[in-house]
């Protein structure tokens, strides 16, 4: 019972993995049938050639990474001071309040801002705005790494005549690196996936891939939806990969 248990869990947490790919390249997929008709490239070459999905792919890929280099590595720096502030927890508390709401009421709170500084629907305030709410995350995330065992080996690399750049490139950042790395790959996907704000201060504008995905699926394009979620899907994949790849070569 308990296998068969686990086998209809993992193949229900499959079925958007396979359903996802098979609807993107159908031309016609009619209940009951359990596959479509036909099985074509022409959604993903018309998709390509007019170079919608594939400009909002790159451009999303370009957010996200550049949000996620800047997310982390700031907040790493900026948690080790929350970390070692005497009102440690009232900072942390005030880096939840950005998930206390819908991204989209935060966005409409942030509105005015935008406005004012003229960076609605624009591809600075699109970044703006993911790093709003990606860069609270990380302090979330990288807080608790900064454990009184680190800061002591820092402070054991000054009482030997380390510099704080010795610190930061022979002891933390080394050991830091599997945190730091995990701390990349989320905020990567949290900007990669984040709609709620990014339609509100982008203003339908900015299209990123998520926005093009709901798009298509306001225009009743479910083809076309499931192509954009394919690619959606991709970067959690490929994570997973690396990260098991990385955890076999520490614990190798």
């Amino acid at each position: 019972m308990k296998k068969a248990f686990f086998t209809g869990l993992i193949l229900v947490l499959a079925l958007p993995f396979v359903y996802l790919p098979l609807l993107s390249l159908a031309t016609q997929w009619r209940f009951p049938l359990l596959i479509p008709d036909e099985l074509t490239l022409q959604h993903w070459t018309q998709a390509l050639s007019i170079g919608g999905i594939s400009g909002s792919l790159l451009f999303s890929a370009f957010t996200a990474l550049a949000v996620a280099l800047a997310c982390t590595a700031l907040g790493f720096r900026v948690a080790r001071t929350i970390a070692r502030h005497p009102h440690r927890q009232t900072l942390v508390a005030i880096a939840y309040l950005p998930y206390a709401f819908s991204p989209v009421i935060y966005a409409f709170c942030l509105q005015f801002f935008f406005l004012k500084t003229s960076l609605n629907g624009t591809v600075a305030g699109v970044f703006l705005g993911q790093f709003l709410i990606v860069f609270p995350f990380t302090i979330i995330l990288f807080v608790n790494h900064w454990t009184p065992r680190l800061r002591a080996m820092e402070e054991l690399v000054y009482t030997l005549g380390g510099t704080p750049a010795a610190a930061w490139s022979r002891v933390l950042l080394p050991i830091s690196r599997p945190a730091l790395l995990n701390g990349l790959f989320q905020t990567f996907l949290l900007s990669w996936f984040e709609y709620g704000l990014t339609s509100v201060i982008g203003q339908g504008r900015v299209p990123t891939l998520p926005v093009r995905v709901y798009q298509y699926i306001g225009e009743a394009n479910p083809y076309f939806a499931a192509l954009g979620s394919t690619l959606l899907i991709c970067p959690p994949l490929l994570f997973l990969w690396l990260n098991h790849r990385f955890q076999q070569k520490i614990h190798a």
